[in-house]
């Protein structure tokens, strides 16, 4: 349990790494590759999970991934809030290690870059806010990512090609379902971040709004995950 921790740990610090670093390059002054624009960032996103997986092997790095494992009997019920936790603390770590990478762009970036670009750097937030549709297209967008990992993993492990194949879905959501909230499909993927910018010494602030994260990317994965796990179990009827 303690080797899976830390991987659980380690794997989604180093998924905000990549995350949190790519749009520090994209919004922030001064860095190699400002402005590159939305399929950098996604391509980063999903490279930078295909990475993970190669290097921590079958790791969730997500809670709604813990929670629809549990309840496919995939991992035990006592481990759910155990990776939770593991998850959310290695995103917060993540995040924190890339503000210190970044930390001259961030101080080249004050009074040059808006408060809300800088905030979205690390949390997802929607440009039309409309809580309960931003709330259904996360569920919508965490079903479809749960389901397809469960999907590739039970056909196509013993190939292994797991890691690649998960990369271009989460490429292919990104692109196709990400245009709304920014894709969380995961609660340690944003209230991590999120709570890393409301610690760190960055100046000029936008509002958090914890309201948006605890209700939106907070609870709506975990709704995907109860989704998921039946439409795997009794639609797709799916062994692994």
């Amino acid at each position: 349990m303690l080797q899976n921790l830390l991987y659980e740990f380690l794997s989604t610090g180093l998924m905000i790494l990549f995350g949190v670093g790519v749009h520090c390059d994209e919004v922030l002054k001064d860095t190699k590759y400002h402005g590159s624009g939305h399929v950098f960032a996604i391509t980063t996103w999903s490279f930078g999970i295909t990475a993970c997986l190669f290097i921590f092997g079958g790791v969730c790095m997500n809670p709604a991934m813990a929670l629809c494992q549990a309840i496919l009997g995939l991992i035990p019920w006592s481990a759910f809030i155990p990776y939770t936790i593991a998850e959310c603390l290695g995103a917060f770590a993540g995040a924190l290690l890339a503000y210190f990478m970044y930390a001259d762009h961030f101080k080249a970036s004050e009074g040059n870059v808006d408060g809300i670009a800088t905030r979205n750097i690390f949390s997802t937030n929607p440009n039309l806010r409309n809580l309960p549709r931003n709330w259904m297209v996360e569920m919508i967008a965490t079903t479809v990512f749960l389901t397809g990992i469960l999907a590739i993993v039970a056909k196509f492990e013993k190939f292994g090609q797991t890691p690649l194949l998960v990369g271009l879905l989460v490429w292919a959501i990104g692109m196709g379902l990400g245009g709304t909230t920014g894709f969380a499909m995961n609660q340690a993927r944003d209230l991590g971040p999120r709570l890393a910018y409301q610690i760190l010494p960055i100046k000029n602030k936008a509002n958090n709004d914890w309201q948006y994260g605890l209700i939106v990317p907070g609870t709506a994965p975990f709704a995907g995950a109860l989704v998921a796990a039946a439409f795997v179990k009794y639609v797709l009827k799916l062994t692994f």
